[in-house]
């Protein structure tokens, strides 16, 4: 019997059992993984970006998390030696209807405690040569990391201080009884006083193996990246990001400085055909079935109809996604745009249709089960993993 088992060997579900060891490092912990290693999914599979946190609701828990998230990577990864930039983030506006909005963006850093500063367009043009624009904000705690190396090491400490993962276990069968839940794996049957499930894309589908209704659905959205030839690394001084469509849901394609040196183009958002679809070619008919039958997913397909198929139109066809870019740096030519690995992220869809913007987490007497975890949960992990430790603390009778 173990104290607490934790579903998800991602960036939150480590960063979780890393916390819980520490808070309770006498308790027997299991985290159960079905991947053969940590970080196989979101957590390994995104742009790497350290956020501040310029987009979100003051109040929301993004805003709050993402605050503290941000110096709380900083600092974890200074204490393993993990190497990270602290490069900063450009926000640029490429037109008066972009300034405007920019405007709103200004306002709402302020009222989350960031750090900025409003750049003209001639001393934009000295920061970035490369890049076109009549305005900017620069925010300087934006950066990148390795998440799946920050992963690994969240891994390496929670069993350095004794808890116990299990990769290649994917989970088949939950049953929450009076004093234990029984976690069924491919692996084998195993028993805990506690769950903490953090399963990013089977989130759904993991508190519906509870019994519960979880209330949303998970809508999986590809994310297309490119990566530019070598030549361009020193392309951008800085994270070169567009000033969003307020009512679009997702920030639109960015220039970002990798840790490895090297420079990507993306994300665009497409809706994939498989909850784990990394490649265009991922289809999974009874994935499909699901999503195009439930009412929630299919009033969000069809109030964005415009914009998704413009995305589709742009991830089938480069010129289109090369033009988003070229709209603030127009140096880039198609030839410029190499293959590059996409990611897939979880989007909570309510079933009036609308998208879940914040984290969200569905809690029983004996399960704390993280619901929506969207962008920026990789800088907010460890403000996370604490927000469930306090919540499992509310849930443990002794």
């Amino acid at each position: 019997m173990y104290d607490f088992i934790i579903i998800g060997g991602g960036i939150l579900g480590m960063s979780t059992a890393m916390q819980l060891k520490q808070a309770w490092p006498d308790r027997r912990m299991l985290v159960v993984e079905k991947e053969s290693g940590a970080a196989r999914h979101q957590s390994g599979h995104n742009s790497g970006v350290i956020h501040a946190g310029v987009y979100y609701t003051p109040g929301s828990l993004k805003a709050r998390f993402c605050l503290e998230g941000n110096r709380a990577t900083k600092a974890f990864c200074e204490s393993h030696g993990i190497a990270y930039d602290a490069c900063g983030k450009l926000l640029v506006a490429t037109d008066e209807l972009e300034r405007q909005r920019m405007e709103a963006l200004w306002e709402r850093t302020a009222a989350n405690g960031l750090e900025r500063e409003w750049i003209s367009g001639e001393a934009l043009a000295e920061r970035e040569p490369n890049i076109t624009g009549i305005a900017g904000i620069l925010v300087p705690s934006s950066g990148i990391v390795d998440y799946a190396e920050v992963t690994r090491a969240m891994a390496a400490e929670f069993e350095r201080m004794g808890g116990e993962i299990r990769f290649d276990a994917e989970v088949t069968a939950l049953e929450e009884r009076t004093r234990e839940v029984v976690v069924s794996t491919n692996r084998g049957e195993v028993t805990g006083r506690y769950l903490i499930s953090c399963s990013g894309l089977m989130a759904d589908r993991v508190v519906r193996m509870l019994g519960r209704d979880p209330g949303f659905s998970i809508c999986p959205f590809r994310g297309e990246y490119y990566l530019l030839p070598e030549q361009h690394n020193a392309i951008v001084n800085h994270l070169i990001y567009p000033i969003p469509d307020p009512s679009m849901p997702f920030l639109g394609v960015h220039l970002t400085r990798m840790i490895d040196g090297t420079v990507t183009v993306g994300p665009n958002a497409v809706l994939a055909l498989k909850r784990e679809g990394y490649r265009k070619r991922d289809v999974s008919l009874g994935d499909m079935a699901k999503m195009f039958s439930d009412p929630g997913i299919l009033r969000v397909l069809g109030k964005n109809l415009r914009p998704g198929l413009a995305e589709m139109k742009n991830s089938l066809h480069r010129r289109g996604y090369l033009e988003l870019v070229r709209k603030y740096c127009p140096s880039l030519t198609l030839d410029d745009l190499r293959p590059y690995p996409a990611g897939v992220r979880a989007q909570a869809v309510t079933r009036d249709g609308k998208l879940v913007d914040d984290f969200l987490f569905v809690n029983t007497r004996r399960t704390v089960n993280v619901g929506n975890a969207p962008s920026p949960a990789a800088t907010s992990a460890i403000p996370i993993g604490a927000h469930i430790v306090g919540k499992v603390k509310e849930l443990v009778d002794d």
